[in-house]
């Protein structure tokens, strides 16, 4: 394997990890219900807890789906079946679908390329590929963590920029100005739940990232023991004879 070759797979590696974290998050069911209860977002809202958990349903359905239809999600709002969103939130979210399709193409190339790699290295150098594939696994977990600590300071010191700056910059119109006393989507997904979902996903990340160093650090003291033992009993062996 090249120098180029392993230096695409550490970068792909804390890639992987971030875009598996988000498509989790943006797939959790349990992480919308649970902010919908956190902030109490039935009452802010007019619209009743098994309603709230089936809006959470259509938005992930709307993000999975294969065609390009506008979002429409109709709910109760005080007892009152109306559309959940207007037109400004739908253009929205139509960017917002297109951002998460991307994440979803950067999840399957990065992972396609990390299992090419470990693929094509047992193939060619079998077991003897198990000790430089734990030394840039250890590197890649390490770089995620790096990276994941440097976004952890900025998102806790100033959330509210950070978040500002990632609309600025993942959205190359104003759709996402919305306004919090009349727009449904800033009313039941609040900042301080997309502060939460940003932990929630730096948490399981950090996780792959951490399993990642210790099994690439415990192998690779392993290998050194074990070399260390081999040479000492070829040194017994040398000084019996």
């Amino acid at each position: 394997m090249g120098r180029l070759a392993w230096a695409l797979f550490i970068i792909a590696v804390p890639m992987f990890l971030v875009t598996g974290s988000v498509t989790w998050a943006f797939n959790s069911p349990g992480l919308y219900n649970n902010g919908f209860e956190k902030y109490s977002i039935s009452r802010v809202s007019g619209i009743t807890d098994p309603d709230l958990r089936q809006v959470g349903a259509d938005l992930r359905s709307f993000f999975n789906s294969r065609d390009n239809e506008p979002l429409s999600v109709q709910t109760r709002i005080f007892g009152r079946e109306q559309e959940l969103f207007n037109d400004r939130e739908v253009a929205h979210m139509k960017d917002v679908r297109q951002l998460v399709r991307g994440v979803y193409v950067l999840l399957l190339v990065s992972g396609a390329y990390l299992a090419a790699m470990i693929a094509a290295g047992f193939i060619r150098q079998r077991r003897r590929f198990v000790e430089p594939l734990a030394r840039q696994a250890l590197r890649g977990g390490g770089l995620t963590l790096v990276l994941l600590l440097a976004f952890g300071v900025v998102a806790l010191t100033g959330f509210d920029s950070a978040f500002l700056l990632f609309h600025k910059l993942s959205f190359a119109n104003n759709f996402w100005q919305l306004d919090p006393r009349t727009d449904y989507l800033v009313l039941i997904f609040p900042q301080d739940f997309w502060f939460d979902t940003t932990l929630w996903v730096a948490v399981r990340a950090i996780g792959g990232a951490l399993a990642l160093t210790v099994s690439g650090s415990a192998y690779l003291v392993y290998r050194r023991y074990d070399g260390w033992q081999n040479a000492l009993n070829s040194l017994k062996g040398a000084g019996g004879a």
